[in-house]
C-alpha cells in the first residue's frame, strides 16, 4: 500500500476536515503517498487529483465542510462510470482509498470493492441514520446548532406567548430532533419514527397556557410533513399564534464539537491503518464509546434503530 486516495462525497458534515487531516497525516507518518480527491466520485471520474503534504491539512480541524469539496455524480452509479474510475485509479497508481460521507457515498464505495478497490470507509452525515454505529461525525454538532438555535427561538417566543415550531433535517431518521429536542428542553419532539399526535400536542399548550406557561417549542423533523400546515392546525386547534423556523443547511455549518474532532481523528487514523494492514472492504464506527470496524456490506445491512427510550423520557420531561 504506497498510494492512498481520500475523498468526500454527498452533504458534508461538520468533522470531515479532521478526518481528512488524520488520514493523511497518519498515511505520511507511515511513509505513505497520499492523494486528495476533489469533489467526491465527480473528481474521481474527472482526475480531479493531487498530492498532499503535512501542510496540506495544517489549521483545518476547527473548520466545518470539507476542504476536499463535494459534490452529486449520477454517473458514478452507471457501469460505465465505475469503468471510467477504475480506469483513473490505475492511471493514478492509487492502491486503497479512504472514502468519507453517509449511506449514499457507502453504496458508491460498495460497487468499487465489488470491483477489486481496497476501501476504507468512515461515516460522516449529520442525520445520524447509520445504524451499524451509535453515531456519526457531525451529528452532535449539528444537535448543538439546533439547541442554540431552540434558545434564542424560546426567548422570543416568550417575549409575544407563542408556539414555534422549530424543523431540522432528518427525512427518514429523527435523531437530530430527539437529541436536540431533550437538550433544549423542547416540549414536543415530531419524528417521522413515531405517528405524530397534534392533538397531544394541542393540549400540551393549552395546559401549559392555564399555568401561565408562555411558549411552547415544538422540535419537526423534516421528513414528517409541511411545517405550516402542522402550525396551522394548532393555530385553529388552540388558538395560539404559532410560527415557523426551518433551520435549513445552517446545520450543516459551523465548527465542529470536540467530540466530533475527537472521533473523526480515531476513526482517520484507524482507516488507514487498516488500509496498510491489507484490511479492506471495512466501515468503521462507534460502539460504547469504542472505534470499530465491520464489514462494509454488513454496515450497509444494519437496520437503524430509533431509541424509544429516549423518546418516552422527553414526554415525562416535558409535562
Amino acid at each position: 500500500m504506497k498510494t492512498i486516495g481520500v475523498l468526500t462525497s454527498g452533504g458534508d458534515a461538520p468533522g470531515m476536515n479532521a478526518a481528512i487531516r488524520a488520514v493523511v497525516r497518519t498515511s505520511i507518518y507511515n511513509k505513505a503517498r497520499i492523494l486528495g480527491i476533489k469533489q467526491g466520485y465527480n473528481g474521481l471520474l474527472n482526475g480531479d487529483i493531487e498530492e498532499m503534504n503535512l501542510s496540506s491539512v495544517a489549521d483545518i480541524i476547527h473548520r466545518g465542510g470539507t476542504m476536499l469539496r463535494s459534490a452529486r455524480c449520477d454517473e458514478f452509479k452507471t457501469e460505465r462510470g465505475i469503468n471510467k474510475a477504475l480506469n483513473i485509479i490505475q492511471v493514478f497508481g492509487i492502491d486503497g482509498l479512504v472514502i468519507l460521507g453517509g449511506d449514499g457515498t457507502f453504496r458508491g464505495a460498495k460497487n468499487l470493492k465489488d470491483a477489486g478497490v481496497p476501501v476504507v470507509c468512515i461515516p460522516c452525515t449529520i442525520d445520524n441514520d447509520m445504524g451499524y454505529t451509535d453515531y456519526t461525525i457531525g451529528f452532535f454538532t449539528a444537535v448543538e446548532t439546533v439547541v442554540d438555535a431552540i434558545s434564542k427561538i424560546r426567548d422570543t417566543s416568550t417575549s409575544h406567548g407563542r408556539a414555534n415550531i422549530v424543523e431540522v433535517m432528518g427525512r427518514e431518521c429523527g435523531d437530530i430532533a430527539l437529541y436536540a429536542g431533550l437538550a433544549g428542553g423542547a416540549e414536543s419532539i415530531i419524528v417521522p419514527e413515531i405517528e405524530p399526535d397534534i392533538d397531544e400536542v394541542c393540549r400540551k399548550i393549552i395546559q401549559g397556557r392555564n399555568r401561565g406557561k408562555l411558549h411552547h417549542i415544538i422540535v419537526l423533523a423534516e421528513g414528517i410533513g409541511n411545517a405550516y400546515q402542522v402550525a396551522k392546525e394548532i393555530e385553529d386547534k388552540t388558538g395560539a399564534e404559532t410560527r415557523v423556523t426551518i433551520l435549513g443547511h445552517i446545520q450543516r455549518g459551523g465548527t465542529p464539537t470536540s467530540f466530533d474532532r475527537i472521533m473523526a481523528s480515531k476513526m482517520g487514523n484507524m482507516a488507514v491503518e487498516l488500509l496498510l494492514s491489507n484490511q479492506f472492504g471495512k466501515a468503521i464506527g462507534i460502539k460504547c464509546n469504542q472505534i470499530i470496524n465491520v464489514d462494509l456490506d454488513e454496515a450497509l445491512n444494519s437496520e437503524k434503530v430509533f431509541d424509544k427510550q429516549m423518546y418516552e423520557i422527553t414526554k415525562i420531561l416535558s409535562i
